[in-house]
């Protein structure tokens, strides 16, 4: 899967979601600009030591990132969406992309993109979720329809053992 990160502005969310990425064997895609330099601690720090381990790549904006990935299955997260992320059908090479923190991801964009466009349910007047979650939540959804290929699915205990 590939998650793709339009000028994300906070660094500990981008960390958290490329340590997310490096659990999922996810690519990270970064749309310029970004809101903090890729040296920060903050970054570093949210994403713990799994940073290194990070696939990801860096574009200039966002019709470098389209040209760079020409043909690419893109599925816009926004609260704007009439159709709910469980509705949508991910492939395992599919992009997800989220807007920036603000502002979410220009609405010229998603009307370019109507059909590809996905939202996670909210109650009341809330705004959004944090970054980090929406991208947990989405990106386990698409996993889980590729019935977690690759992924550990059975955990061990360190002292005792399952029956």
């Amino acid at each position: 899967m590939n998650i793709v990160l339009l000028e994300p502005e906070i660094p500990a969310n981008t960390g958290n979601i490329g340590r997310t990425c490096v659990a999922t064997g996810s690519t990270l895609h970064l749309i310029k600009p970004l809101g903090f330099s890729l040296a920060e601690k903050e970054l570093k720090r949210a994403g713990l030591d799994y940073w290194p381990k990070l696939k990801y790549k860096v574009y200039e904006n966002y019709a470098d990132f389209l040209e760079q990935n020409p043909g690419a299955r893109i599925h816009f997260a926004t609260t704007k969406a009439k159709k709910v992320y469980t509705a949508a059908s991910f492939g395992q090479d599919d992009y997800i992309m989220f807007g920036k923190e603000s502002a979410g991801i220009p609405e010229e964009i998603l009307l370019e993109n109507q059909e590809m466009c996905i939202r996670i349910p909210m109650i009341g007047d809330i705004r959004s979720l944090n970054l980090g979650n929406s991208v947990a939540i989405v990106l386990y959804e698409a996993l889980r329809q590729n019935g977690f290929e690759g992924m550990n699915c059975e955990g061990e205990l360190h002292r005792l053992r399952w029956k």
